[in-house]
């Protein structure tokens, strides 16, 4: 069994309605393999202007974005278990999940599922890559019993 540690930072002007953090580490653990050894998660929960900031800095995007990734760059012989950091825009992800009417809990399973794989190595930057990283969080996504994430309601 994998052990997860998880850095729950909360940077939101309004708390109530977010996931708990016993969410946020089954949702990872749903995404990262199985390991022999504790791998360590930073979760940083922000709003519009920190996420629009980071954007600029790290992506040179000025707009808000939905989660930003950030892989551990450790040095493959330092020993720690970092993987890396999340950063996610509550009013972003709250967005989404009404415009494409699914429900709030199963995005934010998404969006932690998406952003953990990217920490894995997993990207969208090709058709391909896109199509296999849209299967795999798919999968565990509905292993976890949401609805499959890339089908938008119609209604």
């Amino acid at each position: 069994m994998n052990s997860i540690i998880l850095d729950l930072q909360i940077a939101c002007s309004i708390l109530q309605g977010l996931p708990q953090e016993s969410d946020f580490l089954r949702w990872v653990s749903a995404a990262l393999p199985e390991y022999n050894q504790t791998k360590e998660i930073t979760i940083r929960l922000v709003d519009e202007q920190e996420i629009c900031t980071l954007n600029w800095i790290f992506c040179k995007k000025k707009q808000p974005t939905n989660i930003l990734s950030f892989p551990s760059t450790v040095p493959s012989y330092v020993k720690l278990p970092l993987l890396g950091d999340l950063v996610m825009c509550r009013q972003i992800i709250e967005l989404e999940a009404c415009v494409q009417k699914k429900l709030l809990e199963a995005h934010w399973a998404h969006m932690t599922i998406h952003g953990s794989l990217h920490l894995l190595g997993y990207n969208h930057s090709c058709q391909y890559t896109a199509e296999k990283m849209e299967t795999l969080e798919t999968k565990i996504i509905m292993l976890l019993g949401y609805p499959d994430p890339y089908i938008i309601s119609a209604e």
